[in-house]
């Protein structure tokens, strides 16, 4: 069972590989949008680990972006991500 959940993280980590911020596919005639944004800020801690070890060839942000809209995409993924306010207010009341 653990051969097979191993197997199944390493086919996951390689196709999410494809679809990384920083990669250079996107363009001033095409910039990436809030939808990209919304995966960037999903997938950053896969495009941390790969800019770690490929020596920062890749990054968790895209720059050639359409500005407010692609933070808003990264940063509502982001919140999800670590639970939104919902964590941060269960760990201040407590009974």
């Amino acid at each position: 069972m653990k051969k097979f959940v191993l197997i199944l993280m390493l086919i996951a980590i390689m196709l999410l590989a494809g679809c990384v911020p920083g990669d250079g596919t996107y363009t001033e005639d095409s910039p990436a949008g809030f939808w990209r944004g919304l995966w960037h800020g999903f997938i950053w801690p896969i495009t941390f680990l790969m800019g770690v070890f490929t020596g920062g060839e890749y990054t968790i942000y895209e720059a050639i972006n359409t500005g407010w809209s692609y933070n808003l995409g990264f940063l509502i993924s982001i919140g999800a991500l670590f639970g939104g306010g919902v964590k941060g207010s269960s760990i201040i009341i407590k009974k």
